[in-house]
Formats: C-alpha cells, sequence, structure tokens
C-alpha cells in the first residue's frame, strides 16, 4: 500500500471510529489515529489470524476502524478521560 493510500485508509478509519465513540482530534489528528488504528487492527487481526490490512477494501477499513477504537480508548485511559478544552 502506497501512502495516498494509508492517508485515504486512515482518514476513514478514524471519522469512524471518532463518530463511534467520540473523539474531537480533527482532521489531522483523525488520519494519524487512522493510520495508528490501522497498524494496530492489522497486529492484532494478524495475530488472531483473521485478516490483514491489504488496502483500500472493507475487510482493511473494519479492522483499521477497530484499531483505531483501540488508539482512542487507551489515549483516553492514558490522559485519564479528560478532553481538551481550546
Amino acid at each position: 500500500m502506497g501512502i495516498i493510500s494509508w492517508i485515504i485508509l486512515g482518514l476513514i478509519a478514524g471519522v469512524i471510529a471518532e463518530f463511534l465513540v467520540g473523539g474531537g482530534f480533527g482532521i489531522i489528528g483523525s488520519i494519524i489515529l487512522g493510520i495508528v488504528g490501522a497498524v494496530v487492527g492489522g497486529f492484532i487481526a494478524s495475530a488472531l489470524g483473521i485478516g490483514d490490512v491489504t488496502g483500500l477494501n472493507i475487510g482493511s477499513i473494519v479492522i483499521a476502524v477497530i484499531g483505531a477504537i483501540i488508539v482512542i480508548l487507551v489515549v483516553r485511559a492514558v490522559r485519564g478521560g479528560r478532553t481538551s478544552s481550546v
């Protein structure tokens, strides 16, 4: 997968994950969140033998969204559930 594919996948996964569990990370934060989520989700899915992030397809998006949700929950746990107010 090329860098543009990772950015698009990250944007899609980040926005969906933020919609599902809340976020407020902004557009760049959503992209980064989605890319990190794709890596985390891909690692977990590969370890469990479920699948992998292979491109811009439904399976990869689902795995990336699950990974992004995990990343959001970890960030919230580390920050103590606080949200930033700017």
